[in-house]
């Protein structure tokens, strides 16, 4: 250990993580290959932001516009993924930021970030399992069977396909990667197809008229005002606007969630046979192959009905229905539901890896970071996710949260952007398969980029964030710091 072992930022050596991969009890299995890992990359990034935020943001705040602003998030995510690739290829362990701010940055920063990514990837599954339950429900009345609304829907009062959907995916996730990847396989393709049946059929839609304006003068709405006002308007003191340039951005910050995820690439890197090589391939390709679609169906949908009149709910399936062509909004169901399944999925599966490598730190309680000696699974930190991630789903409407998640991610991102240019510093002789390009000027390029979208998030999303890091705090103090393998030294399952 470094910096003493009574510091709270004294760091875990590289060498040392590595060898706590190899621990009996401890160790997961590779099963994962390059593909594998684009694959989980695209079937986390296509999910909600493309199926339910696309409409939204652009009548509320881009207009036409909203496939710029997908091009900016895209642009912020690329900085922070070359940033990524360095690291999940040099440091192959569970727990993606957490780990790599542990052996460069230290202990309650990596603390701070585990407990932020909680944030993004806990409460991400459980707010994509509710917008699984509101297609599932819509699919299921399309074909005469409609479910009560006190069990589904925005009134329910326990959302049950929610929940349900989670605890099956649960089981999936504990019988092994290698099925978990199967699934995401097949399930992939199925809303690829859509997607790009999406861009196809609606190009025979399109109506120029419905471009112009392609970025709408700047407006004053109720949709900006008060605490729902970005940060960055509130702090200069400008009059809160949607549209015009600032809406563009504003709307960034936002479809932002819809690339949350090619992190949860690195989170597996103990499970893939060569991580040097593949991660980032994975990293990189499935941003690249995300971004593309994103850009093509707002195009698509903008030009196909005018963006005050896009549903929030469903806009791509309800654009297809304004024009008279519900068979293919029917298939955008199907695609949605399918594209939802692998997002909660994937962030259950990010979230119990970095549960895991907490608790094989003592961070957490060590008993949670037992790996299943059948499956190869992190069984318990799995199922302990599954269940907090159930009632969530079940218990609470998180579509106000949906600006929660980014704004956790944001800060991850930020993290581990400084990490790679500390490891540069403290560690240049690392073996490093994959270099970030241009440091430390791509690194400061990705930290500014993350900073502004987040002071583009509103004040209310700042506050709850703040509310949940002081009790991230709390907790490092009262268990974690006093638990923690760096004080007691102690191996990990004595």
């Amino acid at each position: 250990m470094g910096n003493g072992s009574k510091s709270i930022f004294r760091t875990k050596s590289i060498e040392q993580s590595i060898r706590d991969t190899e621990e009996p009890g401890h160790r997961l299995r590779r099963n994962l290959s390059a593909l594998d890992l684009t694959v989980f990359g695209i079937g986390v990034i296509v999910g909600t932001g493309i199926f339910v935020l696309t409409g939204r943001v652009a009548r509320e705040l881009a207009g036409p516009a909203v496939a710029l602003s997908f091009v900016v998030a895209a642009i912020v995510c690329a900085l922070a993924a070359l940033c990524y690739a360095e690291f999940a290829s040099t440091i192959p362990v569970a727990g993606s930021a957490y780990t790599f701010s542990f052996a460069t940055i230290g202990e309650f920063p990596a603390w701070i970030i585990g407990w932020d990514l909680m944030l993004e990837m806990a409460l991400g599954a459980a707010v994509v399992a509710v917008g699984w339950s509101g297609y599932f429900t819509s699919l299921l009345s399309t074909a005469g069977i409609h479910l009560p609304a006190s069990i589904a829907g925005d009134t329910a009062v326990v959302n049950v396909p929610a929940a349900v959907i989670v605890l099956i995916l649960t089981v999936v996730l504990v019988l092994g990667i290698k099925l978990s990847s199967r699934v995401n396989l097949v399930v992939v393709a199925v809303k690829v197809a859509v997607v790009l049946l999406v861009i196809f059929a609606g190009l025979f839609f399109v109506k120029a008229a419905n471009y112009t304006p392609f970025i709408p003068p700047a407006v004053t709405t109720p949709e900006v005002e008060g605490l729902a006002a970005p940060l960055i308007q509130v702090m200069f003191g400008v009059t809160p606007v949607a549209f015009g340039v600032i809406g563009i951005f504003s709307a960034a910050a936002i479809v932002f969630f819809a690339y949350i995820g090619f992190d949860v690439v690195a989170t597996a890197a103990e499970e893939t046979r060569n991580p040097q090589r593949d991660l980032p391939r994975g990293i990189i390709g499935s941003l690249v192959v995300c971004t593309v679609l994103y850009v093509g169906v707002s195009l698509v949908v903008v030009g196909m009905e005018s963006y005050t009149r896009l549903s929030e709910s469903a806009p791509l399936a309800d654009a297809f229905r304004a024009v008279g062509q519900p068979w293919i909004a029917g298939l955008i169901s199907v695609g949605a539901i399918a594209g939802l399944t692998t997002v909660v999925m994937i962030l259950m599966l990010g979230q119990s890896r970095i549960l895991f490598a907490m608790s094989r730190d003592g961070l957490l309680p060590p008993s949670l970071a037992q790996v299943h000696p059948k499956y190869g699974t992190p069984a318990r930190t799995t199922v302990v996710i599954g269940l907090l991630t159930a009632v969530l789903a079940g218990l609470i409407p998180l579509s106000a949260l949906a600006e929660l998640v980014n704004i956790g991610t944001l800060f991850a991102f930020v993290v581990v952007s400084i990490g790679i240019v500390v490891l540069r510093r403290t560690r240049p002789d690392l073996p490093r398969a994959f270099r970030t390009p241009f440091v430390p000027v791509l690194p400061a390029l990705s930290v500014l980029a993350c900073v502004y979208l987040m002071l583009n998030l509103p004040v209310e999303t700042w506050l709850r964030f703040l509310v949940w890091m002081l009790l991230g705090v709390v907790i490092f103090f009262v268990y974690g710091r006093r638990h923690s393998r760096a004080t007691v030294q102690v191996p990990v399952g004595k």
